[in-house]
């Protein structure tokens, strides 16, 4: 797919919009890379964010991959285009016991209305740049043009 504008203007758009994106700030979540039809979300292992046993909530681990899969799709739109998630599955691999977290989301198949993503969540250690796969998602993102998007 041609890229609807260059790529610092693509990355300063993407990174704009993850910017207005309350959630992120309250799990803690940062946008690491912005390519075309890839970006990398990093986040930490917080006590809050975690369920009975001490790792990271699916919920939230769902919430920073998803994410991360619809700004993959977000990178290759319209600069006129805002995305929304139709759905997604996720497969849960290991307990996310952190320190720390990457989401990695690539674009298998962008489309005019509808693109699909993969997403790949890792455990990292400290100092840690590759990790260990926790977590994969396929995601179902849709293209938004002229309608009024909430902000």
């Amino acid at each position: 797919m041609k890229l609807a504008q260059d790529p610092a203007a693509l990355e300063r758009r993407v990174r704009e919009s993850f910017a207005r994106q309350a959630a992120m700030a309250t799990i803690g979540a940062e946008l690491a890379e912005v390519g075309p039809g890839r970006v990398v979300v990093r986040m930490a292992h917080r006590a809050d964010l975690t369920q009975q046993h001490g790792y990271l909530h699916a919920g939230m681990l769902a919430t920073a991959l998803d994410t991360a899969c619809g700004y993959a799709a977000f990178s290759l739109m319209p600069a006129d285009a805002a995305v929304l998630t139709v759905e997604f599955k996720i497969n849960l691999l290991a307990p996310a016991a952190g320190p720390r977290f990457r989401f990695e989301a690539t674009v298998a198949k962008a489309g005019r209305t509808i693109s699909v993503v993969e997403g790949r969540a890792l455990q990292l250690d400290d100092g840690e740049d590759e990790g260990k796969l926790i977590a994969t998602m396929s995601a179902t993102i849709m293209t938004v043009v002229g309608r009024a998007i909430r902000h």
